[in-house]
């Protein structure tokens, strides 16, 4: 009796990784609005009631895969910064490359991330996975700026990268800047919010 409750126990855990993982592929290949829940059961070969059982509501099955972008998002983060060793402004630098990097490789995924309905329902934690983020550019800023309210430069900072990505995703910076590459960009914006390197 036992073993068969948690075979079942197993499969359910199975099938709900299953579901969040088809939505991944899913906004990966064809964006968020291909996110439907007709769509990720029959890519999953499931009846169309099935992601139900698992997930209420579709807020939540969303809420469920922009949490998969949240952490892989934090583990490059992770990784931009190192060991913490390098100065403030470099690990900023990391930081904001790794952000852009991952905008602009996983648009779809990037662009429900940051949907505020999902952020505002607090659905599996997303605000407990996505504020972390920023106080760690949070921290970064106000090593750099000990004389400015690092919340709000590191608010405005971050506005600046979104910018950056959703400009560049959409190919208007590369028309307007006659560049290709995205870096003299990130200079330019660490610049105008933490002023010039070395000053």
């Amino acid at each position: 009796m036992e073993a068969s409750r948690a075979t079942g126990t197993d499969m359910d855990t199975g099938l709900r990784a299953r579901l969040v993982d088809v939505g991944v592929e899913l906004v990966a290949q064809e964006g968020v609005q291909a996110l439907t829940l007709r769509e990720i059961a029959r890519r999953a070969g499931v009846s169309h009631g099935a992601p139900r059982r698992y997930f209420p509501t579709h807020l939540e099955l969303l809420s469920a895969i922009a949490r998969r972008g949240f952490d892989e998002l934090g583990a490059r983060a992770t990784a931009a910064v190192g060991d913490g060793g390098a100065p403030p402004r470099a690990q900023l630098t990391e930081l904001g490359r790794a952000y852009l990097e991952f905008a602009l490789g996983n648009r779809g995924m990037y662009e429900l991330m940051f949907r505020h309905d999902l952020l505002e329902s607090g659905h599996l934690g997303l605000r407990d996975t996505s504020l972390p983020l920023f106080g760690r550019l949070v921290e970064l800023v106000g090593r750099v700026r000990p004389d400015a309210d690092a919340r709000l430069v590191a608010g405005t900072l971050w506005a600046g990268l979104h910018g950056i990505a959703q400009l560049w995703g959409w190919g208007s910076l590369q028309l307007a800047t006659a560049t290709d590459d995205f870096a003299p960009l990130l200079g330019s914006v660490l610049d105008a919010h933490l002023g010039p390197e070395g000053v």
